[in-house]
């Protein structure tokens, strides 16, 4: 596939989905091909399926047709899916996607398992949005869709600073900018900008946090009673992770917030020694090298010495 009209031929009725909790990346990738779509392509119905947009997503063109969940019914040509490098992870779409006629994959994942008719993978690009870009004419890319685009690529490398980020990378953002985007107000709003309570629940897992392994490791927890007395959920504690890698001598950095009882969302990432793509495989997620994610049953406890563990062998 070297042009997204390859896969809409033929095509009247499509989905667009994320994976479950999204992130800036997903969201932004997603967001962007529905933008494209409806202004390139109208004869088109598409629809977008996502979890709830987190707040600081609001500026995004079209955000508010985002279909939070999804009649047993419905049917459509084709799904095509962006950011998701397997099915379990897959969002409110469900049992949608396999009942497709045809079925296409997006996204920049090393652990992507090929889950589509279609897959295109790009696992040396920064973000799905980044892979998304590749697919478009440039010269139909409105700025309804680029601000969707720079979006993904300013949450996925971190504002331009992991190593996923290339010359190619860059060069993508400036055309981008372009088109007119307010890509200061992006970066401020959906990236750094926190709120009070934000700023509280990230002091407080700094302060909490326990270093391992001589240093080279670092980890931080939020139990489900830290979560409720604080008023936050997922969505709000983004930057906690990539706080505790910046610690002076880390090479990992791990970060477990509990989603129900004894059952832990992982993040992991790394500054170059260790591979936590493969860390996180060992417990059924995945990822990139520098950057994946988890899920582990048990205590907190039990989680981190399982981590350490496999972390320790890689170090």
């Amino acid at each position: 596939m070297e042009r997204i009209e390859e896969v809409l031929e033929q095509v009247n009725t499509l989905a667009i989905a994320g994976h479950i909790r999204p992130d800036g990346d997903c969201i932004g990738s997603c967001m962007g091909l529905y933008n494209y779509i409806r202004e390139n392509y109208p004869a088109i119905a598409v629809d977008v399926y996502l979890e709830q947009p987190g707040q600081v997503f609001s500026y995004i063109p079209g955000i508010e047709n985002v279909r939070t969940a999804c009649s047993p019914d419905a049917a459509y040509d084709e799904i095509i899916a962006l950011d998701l490098s397997t099915l379990e992870r897959l969002g409110v779409i469900g049992e949608l996607f396999s009942r497709a006629k045809k079925t296409v994959c997006i996204d920049h994942h090393v652990s992507n398992t090929g889950y589509a008719d279609i897959n295109w993978v790009q696992s040396q690009s920064s973000s799905a949005a980044e892979v998304l870009y590749t697919l478009l004419d440039p010269a139909k890319i409105s700025a309804r869709t680029a601000a969707c685009i720079y979006t993904g690529i300013v949450h996925d490398t971190g504002v331009f600073q992991y190593a996923t980020t290339t010359p190619k990378t860059m060069r993508i953002a400036a055309d981008l900018m372009e088109t007119g985007i307010a890509f200061h107000k992006i970066i401020e709003e959906s990236f750094y900008q926190k709120t009070y309570i934000q700023n509280q629940v990230m002091g407080r897992v700094l302060a909490e946090s326990i270093m391992l392994l001589g240093g080279a490791c670092i980890a931080g927890v939020l139990r489900k009673k830290d979560l409720i007395f604080y008023g936050v959920s997922g969505k709000d504690l983004d930057g906690i992770i990539s706080q505790l890698r910046l610690t002076k001598g880390v090479e990992v950095a791990m970060f477990l917030y509990e989603l129900d009882s004894m059952n832990y969302k992982v993040s992991l990432r790394s500054n170059g020694k260790v591979d936590v793509n493969k860390v996180a495989s060992y417990f059924g997620g995945g990822g990139h090298i520098r950057a994946a994610g988890c899920e582990i049953k048990g205590t907190a406890y039990d989680a981190i010495n399982n981590l350490t563990r496999q972390i320790e062998e890689l170090l």
